[in-house]
């Protein structure tokens, strides 16, 4: 048996990454026209999530791709389309989760932030699920080789440790040549800063129980602080 239990304090933390990975001074990164806000994209009152609005079109989401059929394509497309890997290797297929609220979060089993999202996400998810809330989690490695594991090592290490009963999947990319296609759907519907580039471990994506992506969230934000937004979901 391997053990997947080291200190999280011997990793380094997300901030030290994220601050050494900024545009340093002379780059020219600059969005003159536009501001952020920790307003709402797709849903009223959302508390945490990140978006980038234009100072004339209030609360209108920007993205930098134009509108075209591909667009409105993808925008009917919703999560319940796709079909994904579970740790163990079976297909499952999303649309067994209409109906339902949906946290999806890429997690990693080495980083800073693991022990605070386990432990509050099984904490969400003993309370809500009896609601029709779900957790679907799933490992990624591209984030400080985080996530070193195999799947049956990564799904030890959830359940023994954190006592995670939320679904995990297969070990994925989230960026590059190789993002799975629930990504490259999720991104596309909620580009954030950076062009829609995954940040780091723990960001997390709030889905309606159409299937409809809600709000994204930086890495930094803690699942309890997601839990109004998740409870006006589970209430519409």
């Amino acid at each position: 048996m391997v053990s997947m239990t080291a200190s999280s304090s011997s990793y380094a933390p997300f901030s030290t990454v994220f601050n050494s990975s900024r545009p340093n001074s002379s780059s020219t990164f600059v969005i003159p026209s536009f501001k952020f806000s920790t307003g709402v994209s797709n849903f009223a009152n959302l508390s945490n999530g990140f978006s980038l609005k234009s100072p004339i079109n209030h609360g209108f989401l920007f993205k930098s791709r134009p509108f075209s059929v591909q667009a409105r394509a993808a925008a009917e497309k919703t999560v319940h389309d796709f079909t994904v890997k579970d740790i163990d290797g079976n297909d499952v297929a999303l649309n067994k989760f209409k109906g339902k609220v949906m946290l999806i979060v890429n997690v990693a089993s080495r980083c800073g932030l693991t022990s605070s999202n386990y432990s509050e996400l099984s904490h969400l998810y003993e309370k809500y699920k009896s609601q029709g809330f779900e957790i679907l989690a799933f490992p990624c490695n591209q984030f400080g080789g985080q996530e070193p594991g195999s799947n049956p090592e990564i799904k030890q290490f959830a359940c023994t440790r954190f006592k995670a009963e939320f679904p995990i999947f297969d070990k994925v990319d989230v960026n590059g040549p190789s993002t799975a296609p629930i990504y490259e759907f999720l991104k596309s519907n909620a580009g954030g800063f950076l062009g829609g580039l995954i940040k780091w471990n723990f960001e997390k994506f709030l889905i309606d129980k159409k299937g409809k992506v809600v709000e994204r969230y930086p890495p930094t934000t803690s699942p309890f602080q997601i839990e109004k937004d998740i409870q006006k979901l589970l209430a519409a």
